[in-house]
């Protein structure tokens, strides 16, 4: 290995390293103040210099490459007395009070250690901006480093900050040039987090200081899985920051993840078990409350037998929890009702992938995004759903990767796509079967990869030849020639890596849709190879871990069938199984409706709000014996239904692992404790097993317990121990303790044999078309502010950013609806009604509108419909028949989002 002396002290390195990366690796310190590792180099400032080969022209650290041999030195009076210099250009008229105030910050840091404090002035006048919610802006702090512009550039994407001016006048200013609240700033707080002086500045580090502590976690939004260090104080949260090693994040984090986690601290967070008693909700022990929902479970399991008691697991929950929990609805209630909200997600998608290619997860990892020369992103909007993945695929684009975007609506990842591939919803069928029509009549297919690796060439073939780009274009409303190129460049512009939401999912054809996005891969030879493959954006932090752990009626743990290896489970848990099917969350709503399900147990997951046709679910939940839930909050579900609340512990209050969307096992760590009088939830499991005379199967002191019975359970992670992933998390499957994890899958084969095999899949439009009475399609989805239920982001200053749900429609039918920006709709369907106020938007389609589902005050699940998934009985989201109606005066009145919980 090439080495090289600094300071008299001898190092290797690897090459391509900078001196100033070898100078940081090995702790040796020297100003760098424009410098950012997550960034190119720039050496504006001119403080990174350094002697080397003792030439008289010293060199930036910054962007000198290290050769063999080099003698290089950082330090000595002549260096000194220029940093000195440097430092103090930038220190004149520098304000003194902001020094030392926050003496930790980098430019500080160096005007202490140089002794400088005299250059500083103590009549600065300041400039502070704090019209945004988490950040404030103090220009009279500024250097002109540039760290903000190029870190929101070459990171974000966003290119929100700019230079105004030269020279002696230069000045750095947002885009709005005025407010930095008015800006087109997406909050991600990188600006904030590369900033030297506390020119940009996070609210919470004004607010209380420097952390007494750092501790390592994952974030609990999205399925990207973000690690986090999160600072505490005097056993408080007081900030969040992102892991600058990790492999997901690289160092990056999105406005939920950096700030949203002050629900933590919510006034109406639940700390108390509770009762509800003549309709009025009572405070209770912790025993009063196992006491009674034990009893409760004994009694209607006798009455009507286990299967009339259905438990839902959580994506917001631990592997570990969700292991326990339906380990607990199989061995201690003896029912296959297990389920968790996959079933209104990505079900499909696992379905799709389980049965074309042997597993039901991505097929690649996310840094396979920089190794990609083309990306197809279809059903996500990504750069709003999974931000930081998003800002991946912005960055790879930037840089040269081809992008094709197949969306009903122009988002903003559209605006630098190749080509945007703008499709009537629903119609993804037709478009994928049009594209690999165009690519097999082309001869653009990988033949040999076909001939060892695909089965069902021939059938598929002579399929497709009638789903020609002129027929496609006619269903899809998509240019014939658009369809062409689009194929062209995803067959020839390999490798080519596909990412998928719930654009395709949520649809009745929606585990179809994913089968056909498959076939395209596989007919070009996109699998099993970096740089391509079949990737889910999973939508939860746990929603693949949950599923994977066995919260689904037909699999155990590991996806284990239950047709299949009930044997094994039983000699594993030492007990006796149920062998009879269990119901989907869809089916036991339409179970209790008929008042045969009598009694539920929901664990993180407002399934009243969530669920399409609310009508229906209000009628089920009301014929319930008993309901039990579980969380942080009084969620719709409870406020409405509930006859049991157990407040659990949130992620910052447990130790555990999560499951990313790339199969990659994650440590979370407990930061802070969980206020007195609430559990975690493997904790409420085992009391209440034990409750149920099963403690000998749910004896267990800590989350690694119940991990390493997991690995007894599940061959693939067999080799994911706690300690391996204590730095990072490992990708499954990873047999042993020897092996690396699998950052690919299907490289040589596939666990259904040797050959995947191609399905022919034929368009069946919805049923739910517009009419004379409901014309227009209203499509749902997810906003970057906000998340799922907003349990959480609700209870954050996130609100004061993105206030509410609002209905997005196009100019034209604005125009024809006669409603202006900002005025209340009633928007009907044959479900029922909901009111949001109007944006006015033409990156939807004429006839289309778009809405959230995040506010509880909206609810607009209450006109969604009641269609499901062909296969796996997803609900149909995406597309619901509306009308939409000018109203003169909104009828419903904002309410604080409290829990309005009434004690006796």
């Amino acid at each position: 290995m090439s080495s090289v002396k600094i300071d008299n002290r001898l190092f290797s390195f690897i090459a391509g390293t900078t001196i100033l990366e070898l100078l940081q690796n090995n702790a040796i310190k020297i100003p760098a103040l424009c410098y950012d590792r997550r960034l190119s180099s720039s050496s504006v400032c001119r403080s990174c210099l350094v002697k080397v080969n003792g030439d008289s022209h010293w060199q930036p650290s910054c962007n000198t490459l290290l050769l063999d041999g080099m003698v290089i030195e950082t330090t000595s009076q002549e260096m000194d007395d220029y940093r000195k210099e440097i430092l103090g250009m930038m220190a004149k008229n520098y304000p003194q009070s902001a020094v030392e105030k926050l003496p930790e910050k980098e430019f500080h840091y160096w005007l202490n250690h140089y002794n400088l404090k005299g250059e500083l002035s103590s009549k600065i006048k300041t400039h502070k901006d704090s019209s945004h919610p988490y950040i404030q802006v103090d220009m009279s702090q500024c250097i002109n480093c540039e760290r903000c512009i190029r870190i929101c550039d070459e990171l974000q994407g966003q290119f929100v900050w700019h230079m105004s001016k030269r020279g002696d006048q230069e000045q750095i200013v947002s885009d709005s040039k005025g407010l930095f609240g008015k800006s087109s700033c997406v909050s991600c707080g990188a600006c904030a987090d590369t900033c030297p002086t506390g020119a940009i500045e996070d609210k919470n580090v004004i607010q209380f200081g420097i952390a007494e502590k750092t501790t390592r976690s994952v974030c609990a939004y999205c399925g990207v899985g973000c690690e986090i260090n999160v600072k505490t104080k005097n056993e408080k949260i007081i900030g969040i920051r992102p892991v600058m090693e990790s492999p997901v994040s690289k160092g990056h984090l999105c406005v939920k993840g950096r700030y949203a986690w002050n629900y933590n601290y919510a006034e109406d967070r639940i700390k108390q078990p509770m009762i509800r008693r003549n309709g009025e909700w009572e405070q209770v022990s912790w025993g009063e409350a196992f006491d009674f929902c034990s009893e409760k479970f004994k009694a209607i399991s006798a009455q009507y037998g286990p299967d009339s008691i259905g438990i839902i697991g959580s994506a917001r929950a631990t592997n570990e929890e969700n292991y326990l929990i339906q380990k607990f609805a199989r061995a201690v209630i003896g029912t296959n009702n297990i389920e968790n909200c996959a079933r209104v997600c990505h079900q499909p998608t696992a379905k799709a992938m389980s049965m074309m290619l042997g597993t039901g997860a991505a097929t690649n990892s996310f840094d396979d995004i920089e190794k990609a020369k083309t990306i197809l992103i279809s059903g996500s909007n990504t750069t709003k759903n999974h931000p930081i993945v998003g800002a991946r695929i912005k960055q790879a684009v930037l840089n040269g990767a081809n992008l094709i975007v197949i969306d009903p609506r122009k988002i903003e990842l559209a605006k630098y796509a190749k080509y945007h591939l703008q499709l009537k919803a629903g119609t993804n069928i037709p478009l994928f079967n049009a594209m690999a029509n165009v690519i097999i009549a082309e001869g653009l297919i990988d033949e040999k990869f076909i001939e060892n690796r695909v089965e069902g060439w021939d059938a598929f073939k002579e399929f497709i030849s009638a789903w020609t780009p002129e027929c496609a274009a006619k269903i899809c409303n998509v240019p014939e020639q658009l369809i062409r190129e689009a194929a062209r460049l995803y067959a020839t512009e390999s490798p080519s890596m596909c990412f998928h939401g719930l654009g395709l999912t949520e649809h009745t054809q929606g585990t179809e849709s994913v089968m056909a996005l498959v076939n395209l891969a596989l007919i070009t030879g996109n699998i099993g190879k970096s740089g391509s493959g079949i990737n889910p954006l999973r939508g939860q932090n746990n929603v693949q871990g949950a599923a994977v752990m066995g919260c689904e009626p037909g699999s155990y743990t590991g996806l284990a069938s239950v047709k299949m290896e009930r044997e094994r489970f039983e000699t594993l848990w030492n007990t006796n199984l149920p062998d009879k099917k269990g119901l989907t969350l869809p089916e036991m709503i339409d179970t209790a409706t008929l008042g045969h399900l009598k009694a539920m147990w929901i664990v993180g997951f407002d399934v009243y709000f969530t669920l399409p046709d609310s009508s229906h679910t209000e009628k089920a939940f009301g014929n319930l014996d008993l309901l039990i839930v579980q969380d942080m909050f009084l969620t719709e579900t409870a406020k409405r239904f509930a006859n049991v609340f157990l407040p659990v512990a949130s992620s910052f209050e447990k130790e555990g692992t999560f499951m990313n969307s790339e199969r990659r096992i994650q440590r979370i760590r407990k930061v802070i404790t969980a206020p007195e009088g609430v559990k975690n939830d493997w904790e409420i499991v085992c009391a209440l097993a034990e409750k149920m005379n099963k403690k000998d199967l749910f004896n267990y002191a800590t989350s690694e317990e119940i991990w390493n019975e997991i690995r007894l359970a599940w061959k693939a992670v067999s080799g994911i121990t706690y300690k391996r992933i204590e730095s990072n998390g490992l990708q499954w499957p990873c047999p042993d303790e020897n092996h690396p994890g699998t950052k690919i899958l299907h490289e040589k084969s596939f666990p259904i044999g040797d050959k995947a095999k191609l399905f022919q899949i034929d368009f069946v439009p919805t049923l739910e078309q517009t009419s004379e009475s409901y014309p227009f399609i209203l499509v749902t989805g997810r906003e970057l502010y906000h998340f799922n239920s907003g349990t959480m982001t609700y209870r954050t200053a996130n609100k004061e950013i993105h206030s509410s749900d609002f209905l997005y429609i196009h100019p034209d039918d604005a125009t024809d609806i006669k409603i202006k920006e900002g005025e209340k709709a009633k928007i009907l369907s044959k479900y029922g009604a909901a009111f949001l106020k109007v944006k006015i938007d033409d990156s939807v389609r004429k006839g289309e509108c778009f809405t959230t589902f995040n506010d509880t005050e909206v609810f607009i699940n209450k006109i969604t419909g009641s269609l499901r998934d062909n296969y796996v009985q997803t609900p149909e989201y995406k597309i619901t028949s509306v009308r939409i109606e000018k109203i003169k005066q909104y009828s419903k009145s904002r309410k604080n989002r409290t829990s309005d919980v009434n004690l006796k």
